[in-house]
């Protein structure tokens, strides 16, 4: 009759055997163990010598004798369980009432890796409570647009999981801007400044009005009509919004509404030269648009406190607005003048370059739309500030994609070894340790009797004298190399395992600091349909190219 108790024992041994590449850890088993039968807790020290001796049995057995085995007895244990851990960003206020919130980007060029927070906030809490979200480019700054951004940026958006229910363009909606600046400075709250700029600044630093800002009504007026039918040159005048000129924060006091500008607009062409500054038209839009909440960055506060001017100044309702801290991400080019400079130069080869931290170039590598949108969601709209972690980012792309991701042997710097004493080697692995329904790379070499590893499993072959071909047979260094036998109980003698090609396949893996591995690649990642696969010990990567003349591929992470 059978113990129950040895039984789980043993299921549990092998399953963290099969899962852990054939060698069990006791420590796993006993938490198994004591969770399945909580009454043992106390009879710990007679526990753990029975696990031992059966993890000791199961680790002496092969893998696939290991999978067999646990197959038979338990096959609901084949597959690891995985605990999903759910966050939520907190309530908005008043959401009962409607939601209706938008992201802003700057056509400049496409998202990078920092845009796709408050992207991917927003995003959240619009589906969250079946809001709206709108998409406004705000491109009220001409010498800075690329115009191919305008259909980079849906696209950007669409990759990253974000649902856009209307998009506007603020170089569309000029007329509006001027409109309630007119009534502004008819309510007295806004005037046309001709002062110089540096006399201006400086008399607002010191908390007294420049000339212009009392001048009559009239005046005031037909200076505006002037302003809006080319009566001034570029910098010869500019509207001002009143705040207050005692406010302790300098930069909240009269603050630039409009602005000349000469340099001619990517899509408008020379229809307008006077320029809504970002604090009019994002005013003026969050309340026509009906914006109900609006996140953003810490770095907008000042400008929050200067929108929120225009609305009592025009009394309006002001949304509720949201300021989560800084955001530092290092190792990455971010800056898109950076990247259009670089590209014009031949440095990048795109706006997609594994060099950049564009969405584009997250999607070359492989990293997951969900993983970055489950990053944002869990750093959430904290106030304080934070360092982006790219291993953070690896760790939940690695959660998503591993399950996936089928194994390949990749040898970079590939140096051949001809085998004596043999004249067939077969094996076999799993394409996916966590799926043995996929099936296996079955190997098979006869004839020329020749294998080649990386370059420095190679010096290390030379200097221990023995090696591990990892799934095949174990050689004695020589030359050639000699066959020894197909015992995997060398591993716990310290004989290191290597991946190794036979007849493969010339490859290159591009990496994300410009760098090239190269290599040879095993012969059945020609069949491999998904395009991101694992090579052991290097990492998992995506395939671009895949043919019998080559494989190319891009480096994602470990």
């Amino acid at each position: 009759m059978s113990d129950p108790i040895q039984d789980s024992i043993r299921k549990y041994a092998l399953q963290n055997a099969v899962f852990f590449k054939g060698t069990a850890n006791p420590k796993s088993v006993v938490g198994k163990i004591l969770g399945e039968f909580p009454e043992l807790r106390s009879r710990s020290s007679e526990i753990i010598p029975m696990i031992d001796a059966v993890v000791s049995d199961v680790n002496k057995m092969s893998l696939d004798a290991q999978t067999k085995e646990l197959r038979s007895l338990s096959p609901e244990l084949m597959v690891r369980e995985k605990k999903e851990r759910v966050y939520e960003l907190p309530a908005l206020d008043d959401a009962d009432k409607g939601v209706v919130m938008r992201i802003a980007p700057g056509p400049s060029g496409p998202l990078h890796i920092g845009h796709s927070r408050v992207s991917v906030l927003n995003d959240e809490y619009v589906k969250r409570y079946d809001g709206k979200l709108i998409n406004r480019f705000e491109d009220t700054n001409p010498e800075k647009i690329a115009p191919e951004a305008y259909d980079m940026i849906p696209e950007d958006l669409e990759w990253l999981g974000v649902k856009v229910h209307e998009t506007v363009i603020q170089s569309d909606r000029f007329p509006i801007y001027y409109d309630v600046t007119k009534e502004l400075i008819e309510k007295g709250q806004a005037y046309v400044c001709t002062c110089n700029a540096d006399h201006w600044r400086e008399l607002k630093e010191n908390m007294r009005a420049c000339p212009c800002r009392d001048l009559p009504k009239e005046e005031q007026m037909e200076r505006y009509d002037r302003l809006l039918s080319n009566g001034y040159a570029e910098g010869e005048a500019i509207a001002v919004v009143k705040t207050d000129l005692k406010h302790p924060n300098p930069a909240v006091r009269d603050f630039v509404a409009l602005r000349i500008v000469d340099h001619p607009h990517p899509r408008i062409g020379t229809k307008y030269n006077v320029y809504p500054m970002m604090n009019l038209s994002v005013a003026i839009d969050d309340h026509l648009l009906g914006m109900t909440h609006v996140i953003r960055g810490k770095d907008h506060l000042n400008n929050t406190f200067r929108q929120e001017y225009i609305y009592r100044h025009m009394g309006w309702k002001a949304p509720h607005f949201y300021h989560y801290g800084l955001v530092s991400i290092p190792e990455s080019v971010l800056k898109t003048s950076i990247i259009k400079q670089g590209i014009r130069d031949n440095e990048y080869t795109g706006w997609d370059d594994v060099r950049t931290g564009t969405l584009r170039a997250m999607k070359k590598r492989g990293i997951r739309p969900e993983a970055i949108r489950r990053y944002w969601t869990e750093a959430g709209m904290k106030q304080i500030d934070i360092q982006f972690t790219w291993d953070t980012l690896y760790a939940m792309n690695r959660d998503i994609i591993d399950d996936g991701a089928n194994r390949y042997f990749f040898v970079q710097d590939p140096v051949p070894f001809d085998i004596a004493g043999i004249d067939m080697l077969k094996g076999k692995a799993p394409l996916h340790p966590d799926h043995p329904e996929r099936g296996t790379r079955d190997y098979s070499i006869s004839g020329k009797m020749n294998v080649s590893i990386s370059s420095n499993d190679a010096d290390n072959f030379r200097e221990t004298g023995t090696i591990r071909l990892k799934d095949l047979c174990n050689l004695e260094f020589g030359e050639p190399a000699k066959y020894s036998g197909n015992d995997v109980s060398v591993l716990k003698k310290g004989v290191r395992a290597v991946q190794w090609v036979s007849s493969g396949v010339p490859a290159e893996v591009h990496m994300p600091d410009g760098s090239v591995m190269k290599g040879t690649a095993e012969r059945a990642l020609l069949a491999e349909k998904n395009d991101i696969v694992q090579f052991e010990r290097v990492g998992f990567v995506k395939i671009e190219k895949n043919d019998k003349n080559g494989i190319s591929a891009v480096f994602a992470h470990r």
